[in-house]
């Protein structure tokens, strides 16, 4: 390019990536550019020095200029694109075009890396990768550019080829990008429940929406192979049947309704398939009513002064199969199972207590004889009720279904109509939004002092009532001048955060290990002057967190809590399951043993022996009434283990735990929070975070570098690069054990990431998430490894096990 200043030319510099072609785009035809370039060359003192002055700025200019006189630098126009497939094309698999380069005198053009080729691809503004191999396998393969990219997406994509800065013939071109097959563990229904309450002898519709493997909403065609059916089993029997059903398919909505007709009553698994797999929500029950049913349901769930109280035979509890069954009663209210035993008509015992939540769940027995058939003439329905971790129930009640479908009822209106996590978050904010002290227009200034960031926090909100916390704050750092649209108080957000919840600096929190990308969990060896106040205010942050994220303005939680912790927010019962993830150590060291080995001759009791840094011991508490003197046997190591997490990760953050969720509730009640598991409620609070492949590229090691793994490493970054934030999470979760980074990204992961060789030709990837590690495999080509890694990342993110 020549810049010019006035009458003189001060420099001159040549692009050889571009091969200086770009001339062509400034002016009008070849000979302006040949003018104006000897026009300039005629200013400066002599030719001599001109090309000692381009030799000494750019070293191959004048073999360049040479180059170009003479025609042999590649043109554009003359270029060939040609596709390996035609339209359209699907996502998820591997699309190759080639182009072939020709000089300007009509040759071929040997092309390499630094050959000024740019493919360009994107959709909606954003940049795909892609893969290019140069150097053909034969020699007249050498001005040929094979291109590979692969799409994840459906929709139009515009694909740019430019060669020396100019597009090819045929570029740019729109591709679109249809979805793929129905793939079963994408695809599910609408509005899902567990429980599906239908009228008996009438046609009940259920929708469907089908998805590809990539989420996309798929094309369904009815095919002698593949289609949706649905069958179903009446409880206490082992026989399947497909019920009467009729499937329309809304070709603009991409959406099915399948329509289903029970004619007898009664309670039934039912199971929905497309080509022989089931569906991802396609195993629940229905329960089918005969209009009166229906009708009292009704008027139990919209009439508070219907008696909800039910007579029922227990039969077992916990497990424990009665003696003799007990009459009882069970109350079904919008908030609670309870289930209670009466004496003398006027006393009550609670017996348990079932919250309505979807952890709650109803298993059906049939109508099998239980007792002595003599003494009924009809043997009432059998039904259980379990939570997964509080008290487990058998019943018999002849009014079984009503009971069932009351609960549905209320459930559905508790959490919106659906028990998916997309449909759940959204009722989430719907409610939020509808808190009493509603957000007004007037915003509350903050003066933070950021060399004191919590403390002066503390002191600015410490008179907040809940109507404060609902405004949007305006925050002002002393010292430093901006006006907040919001981008400073999400700083503020991620600052404090990072000083509320990082165990280095507050010591509010602590892990359980030395590994920083552990856990946090409530710290009770902290610091005199870190009082329980402090926790109360960690729990309102959260809430607010979570306010502003409800209003359409999200703020993430910088924070790592441990599943335990999460549970007792949402009122889970916590089991010694808890220490896998929270205190992996422990579990691996202690309490994997005593699951699964014998231990009547440990000598263990149910107590704990706590001792100083210097190994001392200090105290031994009693896990139970006299715990010490109990011993620990193969018939009840599971109580014990469930005794000391109880004490581990319960009794001795019960004050830690309660200030937190007081502070929460400020702006979220506890009833909202309980609709989600520990797994659901941090990716409401934390959310599944973004991530960048660009700084993913600049912190990672390769170990075993060849030419061969080199291919397959640009194979990893093309297909990585197509990736959605859900598989993101997944890949990094796979590889470290967790989809959360560090604050500051794939820099501060420790060790950092390593890519290294797997062990067998197109074989799964596996990791060592304990070293950061990723084996990937070589494969015949990008399409196979593209499978293996989806495969690996989505059925193998989570869990453990040794090769």
């Amino acid at each position: 390019h020549i810049s010019n200043r006035g009458p003189e030319v001060t420099c001159l510099t040549v692009d050889t990536s571009h091969h200086l072609t770009d001339l062509k785009n400034a002016n009008q035809g070849t000979r302006t550019h040949a003018s104006m370039f000897l026009a300039s060359l005629s200013a400066v003192s002599g030719l001599t020095a001109v090309s000692s002055f381009c030799s000494q700025a750019i070293p191959r200019a004048k073999s360049y200029i040479h180059k170009f006189f003479n025609g042999r630098t590649s043109k554009p126009h003359s270029c060939t694109l040609t596709w390996d497939s035609n339209e359209p094309e699907t996502v998820g698999k591997t699309v190759t075009f080639k182009v072939r380069l020709f000089h300007k005198h009509g040759a071929p053009f040997h092309v390499t890396e630094d050959g000024g080729i740019l493919v360009l691809v994107a959709k909606d503004n954003a940049a795909m990768a892609t893969s290019l191999v140069f150097d053909g396998a034969t020699p007249g393969d050498l001005n040929l550019v094979t291109c590979k990219l692969t799409v994840h997406k459906a929709g139009d994509y515009q694909v740019s080829i430019l060669a020396a800065g100019c597009h090819v013939n045929g570029s740019p071109v729109s591709k679109y990008f249809q979805p793929g097959p129905i793939d079963p563990s994408k695809t599910g229904f609408l509005n899902h429940s567990s429980l599906v309450v239908v009228p008996a002898c009438t046609r009940y519709p259920l929708v469907i929406e089908p998805r590809d493997a990539f989420d996309n909403p798929a094309t369904y065609q009815m095919s002698n192979k593949d289609f949706f059916k649905i069958k179903v089993q009446e409880a206490g029997t082992s026989d399947w049947h497909c019920p009467t059903n009729q499937i329309i398919y809304n070709r603009q909505e991409r959406r099915l309704l399948m329509y289903l007709q029970m004619d007898r009553k009664g309670c039934y698994r039912a199971l929905v398939t497309y080509g022989n797999k089931t569906l991802r929500n396609g195993e629940f029950q229905i329960l089918v009513l005969d209009l009166a049913e229906l009708g009292r349901v009704h008027r139990l769930v919209t009439k508070s002064r219907d008696s909800r109280k039910f007579p029922a035979t227990l039969l077992q509890l916990d497990g424990r199969t009665l003696d003799k069954p007990k009459k009882v009663e069970v109350h079904v209210s919008p908030k609670q199972i309870t289930i209670t035993e009466n004496y003398f008509q006027f006393c009550a015992k609670q017996l348990c207590l079932f919250r309505v939540c979807p952890r709650t769940q109803f298993m059906f027995h049939g109508l099998k004889c239980w007792s002595d058939p003599t003494k009924f003439s009809v043997d009432p329905a059998r039904f259980s009720i379990h939570d997964g971790s509080s008290t487990s129930v058998q019943l018999a009640s002849s009014d079984c279904s009503v009971i069932a479908a009351t609960f549905s009822r209320f459930l559905m209106r508790r959490l919106g109509g659906s028990e998916t996590f997309q449909d759940k978050q959204e009722f989430f904010y719907r409610q939020v939004r509808q808190i009493p002290a509603k957000e007004t227009n007037s915003r509350l200034l903050l003066k933070i002092d950021r060399w004191q960031v919590l403390k002066s926090s503390y002191k600015a909100t410490k008179q907040f009532k809940v109507a404060d916390w609902c405004k949007p704050f305006e925050v002002v750092f002393s010292g430093e001048e901006a006006v907040d649209w919001g981008g400073v108080s999400r700083e503020w957000f991620d600052v404090l955060c990072q000083e509320l919840f990082d165990p280095n600096r507050s010591q509010l929190f602590v892990r359980f290990t030395d590994n920083p990308q552990g856990l946090i969990h409530p710290n009770t060896k902290r610091s005199a002057g870190q009082k329980i106040k402090l926790y109360q205010f960690a729990g309102q942050i959260v809430g607010k967190c979570l306010f502003e994220s409800a209003m359409g303005r999200t703020q993430l939680v910088k924070a790592r809590f441990t599943r335990s912790f999460l549970a007792q927010l949402i009122g889970v019962k916590v089991t010694y399951k808890h220490f896998e993830t929270d205190d992996p150590v422990l579990y691996s060291s202690k309490i994997s043993y005593i699951e699964n080995n014998d231990v009547d001759g440990l000598g263990l009791t149910f107590a704990e022996e706590v001792y100083d840094t210097r190994g001392h011991l200090v105290q031994i508490v009693d896990l139970v009434a006299n715990g010490r003197k109990i011993a620990v046997t193969n018939d009840n190591k599971l109580q014990y283990l469930d005794a000391l997490a109880q004490h581990r990760l319960v009794n001795q953050v019960k004050d830690e735990v309660k200030g937190f969720r007081r502070g929460l509730s400020w702006q979220v009640p506890k009833n909202l929070l309980m609709m989600f598991s520990e797994h659901e409620l941090e990716l409401l609070m934390c959310g599944a975070g973004t991530y960048s492949v660009a700084d993913f590229k600049l912190h990672h090691c390769v170990l075993g570098a060849s030419a061969s793994f080199n291919k397959v490493l640009s194979w990893f970054w093309t297909i990585v690069a197509s990736f959605t934030d859900l598989q993101m999470a997944r890949l990094v979760q796979f590889t470290t054990g967790s989809s959360q980074l560090p604050p500051g990204g794939f820099a501060e992961l420790t060790p950092r990431i390593q890519l290294s060789p797997g062990p067998a030709c197109n074989s799964l990837p596996s990791s060592h998430t304990c070293f950061n590690l990723l084996y990937l495999p070589d494969c015949d080509n990008m399409e196979i490894f593209h499978r293996m890694l989806l495969l690996a990342i989505t059925e193998g993110s989570q869990g453990f096990g040794l090769v």
